[in-house]
């Protein structure tokens, strides 16, 4: 199996940026790295404050609105586009709906071949690391670290909790070969 595209699964702040950022230097061959804040900073501001948009709560909830959802299937569609046009993609995502959003990727991803990876982080860490960017709200990280996991399938899962970004990529990289 060659893999076409990894998908790094995780809530906020559990160190799939970095970890994609280590992929990207470490693999022989170069790989685009795309991911839900890619689509969210496409997307006009007006998203972010409408219902049909995406939102952010204070406690750090976040909701979806209809026309999030039909930018996020179109985006999904579009991911897999590129890598069957040859690019290899590393996709940065986090999957609110759990077993649902795994569905979308996989039809989107059908015919390639992917590796289904888990980002895992300590809730606490991870909402540390999050008070650290200062840029989401305060919650998010804890609400999310298990929350998108569950009834998700994996090839691999790491934990960023006590393992450096790099050393979870050369985990990664080790199930390209």
């Amino acid at each position: 199996m060659t893999v076409q595209v990894i998908v790094l699964n995780g809530g906020s702040s559990s160190g799939k940026s970095g970890i994609a950022r280590c992929l990207q230097a470490i693999l022989p061959d170069p790989w685009l790295t795309l991911g839900v804040d890619t689509l969210i900073d496409a997307m006009p501001p007006s998203m972010q404050t409408s219902e049909e948009g995406i939102g952010f709560a204070a406690d750090g909830g976040v909701s979806l609105g209809a026309q999030f959802k039909a930018l996020d299937e179109a985006w999904a569609v579009g991911v897999a586009a590129m890598v069957h046009a040859g690019a290899r993609v590393i996709v940065d995502e986090v999957f609110l709906g759990g077993p649902a959003s795994q569905q979308r990727w996989r039809t989107a991803l059908e015919g390639l071949d992917v590796l289904w990876v888990g980002v895992r982080c300590d809730a606490t860490v991870a909402a540390g690391r999050e008070i650290g960017r200062g840029d989401r709200p305060r919650g998010m990280a804890e609400a999310q670290a298990e929350q998108v996991h569950q009834g998700v399938e994996y090839d691999l899962v790491v934990d960023t909790t006590h393992t450096e970004a790099l050393e979870c990529a050369r985990t990664i990289a080790a199930r390209l070969r």
